[in-house]
């Protein structure tokens, strides 16, 4: 899918920053909701720990009533979590839910910035994510961030002061938040992050407190306030046709691989925020209260503010164009002010509105999706002038070298546009996400270019600048090289303008299981980025292992092309883990790496370059059975990794689950979060429970608790209360409980030494209760606390066998972890010792 535009029936939205969205189209009320914050000079910086964790409600209430500059400071991209609509986990998962974020700001009006912070999953207390992390490293990142956004106000999203009661992510966000405040005017501190930026003291810091953190609404109610400002986030905006509540849905609802899509709600609403440092405002409503926020904060803004003001007081809905001779006599006056921060923020705020008050379209768009390195390519450039004001087209340049266009009016509603050619310099760097170009460590990327650290994504490599002539005054416009084309199924698209190598690589699977010694063909798909392609692939192997021919040659004459090549993979007699990948050659060129596109309808389309790499494993695997059955639920990699151990997967649709229609499977498995998302599972249960009942086997992987809708008893078919335990350290020690049970000893001897190598975690939300039927397998925990026992559970149901999982089998199968592929292995072969393997399933 191709990302569409949304909408909420206005389009104030669109003054973010947005490389590859449909064009701005901005209402008179959009205009002059605008002017609104291009008269407010204070900033507001939020700050929590990953995406879905921002308010949006108070976000939106300060950027559209309070009109202040205001950013979200995420910690981390996400990367750990899970996700609801798709299969990208890791480090895709964490570009997916960067573009939700800046989707979500560009409906609720705020900006994006990150740290380098890396998303390493749940965390259950703050000293360890703190170690993880690099404590030095995310402080010194969240006190640049205070320095170069030079927020007035910060508002915590959590409780520094948090026992752990909560993620550990979480309370670590607080307390960098805490230290950064008083840092960050501090030149002594963090004194090489200073060459770009200067000392900054926020006048306030703020907790974002509720309920929530009391306990119940009653402990709240009673609750000491006099060190708390109440916020009315439910007003309604006229001039927007919104109210406050509308807009914070919609943001939210960005975050669609985190299930938050949601209601709009309405009415008053009251946020709390708890004063933590700083002095508190008379004014218990206005968290600016006592801070210039009028054009008198700089010096020579009360000139600007002797244009502008007026323009806010009497704004000419029907004419916004009228208004342009003041807007430029500003800009000029802008221009010649000291103050760097706030001129380059309000020069591009007022050229923002320039354009939109003349009604400027000014479009740069390339013949093709992306180019390479070296490469000439056509950009078509647009201009037209939708007012009755003369303006002229002096120039276009793109990344400062100026092309051959012809200078001119641009008469009322006149579209200018002519063909220039593009040579894409050499030296140009690939299109990919920059925090994923280095390999970083656990808990904190790799970014060698400071100047990029916190930046949402990697600057777009062309920009255009139309120079506009404006009675005299010559006003750059900027505008990112797009791709634009359209669909019959989808209109109009817009999306990035890339930078690729002329050819990419790329395994079929990401792991390549050998149950024994037998060599496999192993796939290399070469893909062209270029036309007329010719060159040679080398296949890269470890020393134990073996291969036919290491380097064959491809030919593609077509950009967008594929051809796969087949190397012939012979592993070693014993068991043992490797990488294989590989290298192209093309015109001078070594070439290591695999493009992946992210591409939905709420966000741009992305695309990443990542090291094209397998892991193989050598494993003495044994399997009973044959043909399984798989439901899918939030997405996830299972059954391309129960094909590598041999099995014939068949993907089910619940829709289509009626009596008997499940008994020529082996096994079922329901993917992680089914009944979550799968509302049909619930009138689809008996049959599942039959199944098992007539000698099936089924495998529940983790569901969050009772999260499953109305009118559902439950998942399993006794008595289980799924809670939130969790052991998060992937290296805590597991105890096998029940070691004579089959489960571990069928068709594969399970022992401790298949729980090393774990990634991320054991596993997520076990259940904490259960009837007598089940049998706990294992037994684990995290460091300081009580053994769990509900990681692993197996329950006989009639002839078959039921089973609850909350191990992070969807994490651990695609990682290639050998224990995990011979446990899951004897979960599907449970009661099979005299199965004899079925007739290929048909149809």
């Amino acid at each position: 899918m191709r990302h569409i535009l949304l909408l909420l029936g206005c389009t104030f939205f669109l003054f973010g920053n947005s490389y590859a969205q449909v064009p701005k189209k901005s209402t008179p009320s959009d205009i002059y909701h605008a002017v609104k914050k291009l008269n407010f000079l204070g900033t507001a910086l939020y700050i929590a720990a990953h995406p879905d964790d921002e308010n949006t409600r108070l976000i939106s209430y300060l950027s559209n009533s309070v009109h202040a500059r205001t950013g979200y400071l995420s910690l981390t991209r996400g990367d750990g979590g899970q996700n609801l609509i798709g299969a990208e986990l890791r480090e895709l998962l964490g570009v997916l839910r960067t573009e939700e974020l800046l989707a979500a700001r560009r409906v609720d009006g705020g900006e994006q910035i990150f740290t380098r912070a890396n998303d390493f999953g749940y965390s259950k207390t703050a000293k360890e994510t703190l170690e993880i992390w690099n404590k030095e490293a995310i402080l010194g990142d969240v006190v640049t961030t205070i320095r170069q956004f030079k927020p007035d106000v910060i508002i915590n999203r959590f409780d520094h002061r948090d026992g752990g009661t909560t993620h550990g992510h979480h309370t670590a966000s607080a307390i960098l938040s805490m230290e950064a405040f008083d840092l960050a005017n501090d030149a002594t501190s963090f004194p090489g992050r200073l060459k770009d930026t200067a000392p900054w003291q926020p006048r306030r810091l703020f907790f974002n407190t509720s309920w929530w953190f009391y306990g119940s609404e009653e402990a709240f109610e009673k609750a000491d306030k006099s060190n708390m400002l109440s916020i009315d986030v439910g007003t309604y905006y006229p001039i927007l046709g919104a109210s406050n509540n509308e807009i914070a849905a919609l943001a939210s609802s960005q975050h669609l691989c985190q299930g938050f899509g949601r209601l709009s709600s309405r009415g008053s609403q009251t946020d709390y925020i708890e004063l933590l440092k700083g002095d508190l405002p008379k004014d218990p409503s206005n968290v600016f209260d006592g801070i210039d926020t009028s054009w008198n904060r700089v010096a020579g803004g009360s000139k600007i503010a002797a244009l502008l003001e007026p323009i806010e007081e009497n704004f000419n809905f029907k004419k916004p164009y009228e208004h342009l001779p003041q807007l430029v006599e500003a800009y000029l006056l802008l221009q010649d002010i000291e103050d760097e921060h706030w001129k380059n923020i309000k020069t591009k705020q007022l050229r923002a509105i320039i354009t939109a008050v003349a009604g400027l379209h000014l479009e740069a768009s390339s013949k093709d999706a992306y180019a390479n390195a070296g490469e000439t390519v056509t950009i078509a450039i647009e201009a037209i002038n939708r007012s009755p004001v003369e303006i002229g087209l002096t120039s276009v340049s793109i990344n400062g070298k100026k092309k051959a266009v012809k200078s001119s009016v641009l008469e009322e509603n006149q579209l200018l546009r002519q063909d220039i050619s593009l040579e894409i310099p050499s030296k140009t760097n690939y299109t990919s996400p920059y925090w994923l170009l280095e390999k970083g460590t656990l808990g904190t990327y790799r970014v060698t270019d400071s100047k990029l650290i916190g930046k949402p994504e990697t600057p777009k490599a062309f920009l255009a600048t139309f120079e506009l002539n404006f009675n005299g005054t010559i006003i750059p416009i900027e505008t990112p090289v797009i791709y634009r084309y359209a669909k019959p199924d989808k209109g109009e698209i817009y999306q990035p303008f890339e930078i690729v190598p002329e050819a990419t690589a790329s395994f079929r699977d990401k792991v390549i299981i050998f149950a024994d010694d037998t060599p496999k063909e192993i796939p290399v798909t070469v893909k062209a980025h270029a036309d007329n392609l010719e060159g040679t692939v080398e296949f890269c192997f470890d020393e134990a292992w073996s291969v036919e021919k290491d380097t064959k040659p491809f030919s593609i004459a077509k950009k967008g092309d594929e051809q796969t090549l087949y190397f012939k993979l012979s592993p070693p007699s014993i068991e043992k883990e490797s990488y294989i990948s590989p290298i192209v050659r093309v015109n001078g060129k070594e070439i290591s790496k695999e493009l992946v596109t992210i591409s939905y309808d709420h966000v741009p389309m992305q695309t990443i370059l990542l090291p094209s790499e397998a892991k193989t494993v050598r494993l003495d695997i044994k399997t009973a059975g044959q043909h399984i059955g798989y439901i899918m639920g939030a997405g996830d990699e299972m059954p391309t990794s129960l094909e590598q151990m041999g099995y014939t997967v068949h993907t089910i649709d619940p829709v289509g689950i009626t009596e008997g229609s499940l008994t020529k499977y082996d096994a079922i498995v329901l993917g992680i979060r089914a009944y979550n998302v799968i509302d049909e599972l619930k009138f689809k249960q008996r049959f599942i429970f039959d199944y098992v009942k007539q000698g099936g086997t089924v495998i529940v992987q983790y569901n969050t608790a009772n999260r499953w809708g109305d009118q559902f008893e439950g998942i399993a078919p006794y008595d289980l209360n799924i809670s939130r335990d969790r052991v998060t350290n992937e290296h805590s020690d597991v105890r096998i409980l029940a070691k004579e049970h089959p489960l571990v000893n069928f068709p594969n001897k399970i022992t401790t030494s298949d729980f090393e190598g774990w990634v991320q975690e054991r596993g997520l939300y076990f259940p904490d209760t259960w009837a007598p039927e089940f049998t706990p397998i294992l037994g684990m925990n995290d460091e300081g606390e009580e053994e769990t026992k509900g990681s692993l559970l197996v329950a006989p149901y009639g002839n078959g066998n039921y089973i609850y999982t909350g191990l992070s089998f969807f994490r651990e199968l695609p990682a290639g972890v050998p224990g995990a592929y011979k446990l899951f292995s004897n979960m599907l072969s449970i009661g099979k010792a005299n199965l004899k393997t079925k007739e290929p399933i048909k149809g």
